[in-house]
């Protein structure tokens, strides 16, 4: 487990406890709820998205957004948020059709595309933007998947709810200073590339308090 340390204050109790305890624990929960901090798999690549605070030298200048082959690595974690103007409680389900937004727990700045072109395959840019988990409308994707809710064994689509573009790889690879990590951007129209699959993480999930009201401070701990 990489360091645990530096992160961002919004980041839940849940994750700096598991990664106090460096605890691998099982999951009864099959599907992906509000506050759970993630891994997400590009299915076809399988490389997981991955940020960090390294921006890109064209295009829009933001913080950029790739796709790494490593398991491990603490900068691949996600957290599972709702938009500014629809709030999520913490453990419910997220519904397909839902938009959410999706902060990079390590720096804070939220999964983000807009109309700039990405740097190698002149597709649509995927940066991370804002502070302190708050940036704008563009940091806003609906979960494309097939029932109710987000199942994490079921692949699913991210569309940028403003430009209706699909979060995707494929396979352009960087230089340096990122030697061999993926290029993510977006592209119109599904295909294999815009397939993912939540992976690692914190699944939170609700629990009844004894005066009867929810209580979604309890996490339920899968594998790091």
């Amino acid at each position: 487990m990489d360091n645990c340390t530096g992160h961002s204050h919004f980041l839940l109790s849940a994750f700096l406890l598991t990664c106090l305890l460096g605890l691998s624990l099982g999951t009864e929960l099959s599907f992906v709820t509000c506050g759970s901090v993630v891994k997400l798999l590009n299915v076809k690549h399988n490389v997981r998205l991955h940020s960090h605070d390294v921006r890109y030298g064209s295009g829009s200048g933001q913080q950029s957004v790739t796709g790494v082959t490593t398991v491990e690595d603490s900068n691949s974690y996600w957290s599972v948020r709702g938009t500014s103007g629809a709030q999520c409680h913490r453990g419910t389900p997220i519904k397909c059709g839902q938009t959410i937004r999706l902060t990079h727990v390590n720096t804070g700045r939220n999964l983000h595309s807009h109309y700039f072109s990405s740097p190698l395959s002149s597709n649509q840019e995927v940066s991370a933007f804002g502070e302190e988990g708050e940036g704008d409308h563009l940091d806003e994707w609906t979960v494309q998947c097939g029932g109710a809710v987000w199942q994490r064994e079921e692949a699913v689509r991210f569309q940028h709810a403003s430009t209706d573009a699909l979060l995707s790889i494929t396979g352009e690879q960087y230089g340096r200073p990122i030697h061999g990590q993926r290029e993510v951007h977006a592209m119109m129209g599904p295909s294999q590339h815009s397939l993912w699959r939540a992976m690692e993480g914190v699944y939170m999930k609700p629990s009844e308090s004894p005066l009867g009201n929810k209580d979604f401070s309890h996490p339920l701990h899968t594998e790091f």
